[in-house]
């Protein structure tokens, strides 16, 4: 499904169900290109969240080794958040959604996308498909709460680490990366 930043598509999975329980195809490269989409998972990393209200992003990696992500929650739950940092319209806008294990939903974010999320309960496990390998030296973020942005986030974290809470605004990023 596509969503209001161009390129980003909210995945929902359809679930086979029967007195063992479900199967869902989580990704498929066909599905993928049928939509225009070159994405081939590279590395897959997990985030484990202990507890309810931890924030952690809005991160990205800069060019030339932006990265394309598949993000899908294996365990818990998440309010899952894209920011549009490509030159443009949509620059600075964000869209958000709850992800969960029980929806099975994902989102696709392609690159020049920020993302980040809050737990809305503990052991929220988050599963990233990375279409590109992780550079040292090339990992940058916005900060959570860019007034600019205005992302409306559930609530107020409870746990944040001292980098997510003192990355710079979109203004000041792109002031320093022109």
């Amino acid at each position: 499904n596509e969503t209001p930043l161009p390129g980003v598509f909210h995945i929902t999975a359809e679930p086979n169900s029967d007195e063992r329980g479900s199967f869902s195809r989580l990704f498929c490269t066909d599905e993928f290109a049928a939509l225009g989409i070159d994405f081939s998972p590279v590395q897959v990393n997990l985030s484990k969240n202990l507890r309810a209200r931890t924030l952690r992003g809005l991160h990205f990696q800069r060019e030339p080794h932006g990265e394309e992500k598949l993000v899908q929650v294996t365990a818990g739950r998440i309010w899952d958040v894209a920011v549009d940092l490509r030159p443009g319209p949509t620059q600075g806008r964000w869209w958000g959604t709850e992800l969960s294990r029980e929806n099975g939903a994902g989102l696709y974010l392609p690159k020049g996308i920020a993302h980040g999320f809050i737990t809305l309960e503990a052991n929220s496990d988050v599963l990233y498909h990375m279409g590109q390998m992780f550079v040292p030296g090339h990992g940058a973020g916005i900060v959570w709460n860019d007034t600019d942005i205005g992302i409306d986030w559930p609530f107020e974290p409870d746990v944040i680490n001292d980098r997510d809470q003192s990355l710079p605004t979109l203004k000041a990023y792109l002031a320093e990366n022109d």
